[in-house]
């Protein structure tokens, strides 16, 4: 996704496939067919009576109905040779076409509240997670997210990129659990960031109200969770300087894409985020020169540590220089090639987050 929304994972609802809608209808003409072409008193007609229950399923209730009288007509006119039902046959087969038109009329209406609830459900998690614009300030952004739980655009993981007095900062962190379960971890997080941002001079500081968030949040009866802990990187681009200031809080290291060549920026750990280590003294913030052509990449550990069949790490770091030249992006590229490597995509949640300045491009 652009936070990235190319994503296959929309959570409104879809229509039956095809297939379902055409079947009912494939059964009326195999089975006619198949009656027309039988010798003998051997009746395969009778089958028909059990297709609007089926076509209840794909159809609405007019079209329920619809198959209801074409399996009555079929089944009770003898010229067209399909069958010849009489009495109580014939009101079996009405019965079981109306129940099949009240099963479609309730089906269509749990369709339609699911539909709503998760058109809702959508909303709020983009509220929490809204999408990374291609441009923040003079930063250009691209960016991927994955939520392991199926169903979700929201878990365990964030990114996000903000301007403010004191340049643009960036965010990626990755917090205790995944799912549904983590998102009021996250929203958290991200206010008290959005917060630093407009408030904080300084990013060690930025580092260390996000620390306390989770601490106030731990301690708090009302979390359900005793323990609240993430790993967190933040990155600021100050105004005016060909630089990157980090902070890492535990996490994965940032990759620097120079060239042909990746290599992790060595910046010098602190602590998670939630573990009250901060105190009065705040993490060390180091500064990156940065030359024209590059970017840098930030994740979380749901892409370096997904795995193989045979049980081995992604290799990003080695991954990236075949990948850079993708046409489709190489935040993209990383997702599609990671989903091959774990034949399917990882267990858990995936966030990518590749930011450059549009000076220092080719």
């Amino acid at each position: 996704m652009r936070r990235g929304r190319e994503d296959p994972g929309r959570l409104h609802g879809t229509p039956p496939p095809r297939w379902a809608r055409l079947a009912p209808a494939a059964a009326v003409v195999v089975l006619c067919c198949a009656q027309w072409l039988t010798p003998g008193d051997v009746e395969l007609g009778y089958f028909l009576a059990a297709l609007p229950a089926v076509a209840a399923f794909s159809y609405g209730p007019l079209g329920t109905f619809a198959f209801a009288v074409l399996v009555l007509v079929l089944l009770g006119v003898p010229q067209i040779g399909v069958a010849h039902a009489r009495g109580s046959d014939l009101a079996t087969v009405a019965v079981v076409g109306l129940l099949s038109v009240v099963i479609s009329l309730v089906r269509r209406r749990r369709d339609d509240q699911l539909v709503s609830v998760r058109t809702v459900a959508e909303a709020a998690q983009l509220a929490v997670l809204p999408p990374v614009p291609d441009q923040v300030g003079p930063v250009r952004c691209r960016g991927l997210y994955r939520a392991a739980q199926r169903g979700t655009l929201v878990g365990g993981d964030l990114f996000d990129v903000r301007t403010g007095p004191y340049g643009v900062r960036a965010v990626v962190a990755d917090v205790q659990g995944h799912g549904l379960a983590a998102v009021g971890t996250v929203a958290a997080l991200l206010g008290a960031f959005r917060e630093a941002v407009l408030d904080d001079p300084e990013l060690a500081a930025v580092a260390a109200r996000l620390d306390r968030r989770l601490v106030a949040d731990a301690t708090a009866a009302s979390i359900r969770h005793a323990e609240l802990f993430a790993t967190a990187v933040l990155l600021e681009f100050p105004p005016g300087l060909d630089l990157v200031r980090i902070v890492s809080c535990g996490h994965p290291p940032v990759l620097l894409l120079r060239g042909f060549t990746t290599a992790e920026l060595a910046v010098e750990p602190g602590p998670p985020l939630g573990l009250g280590l901060t105190g009065g003294e705040l993490p060390k913030v180091t500064e990156v020169p940065l030359l024209p052509g590059d970017r840098l990449l930030a994740h979380t550990d749901g892409v370096t540590e997904a795995r193989d069949a045979g049980g081995e790490f992604y290799p990003l770091a080695s991954r990236i220089p075949v990948l850079a030249n993708d046409p489709e992006g190489l935040v993209q590229a990383v997702w599609r090639d990671l989903e091959a490597f774990t034949a399917g995509g990882p267990r858990d949640d995936v966030a990518v987050l590749l930011l450059s300045l549009p000076a220092m491009e080719p």
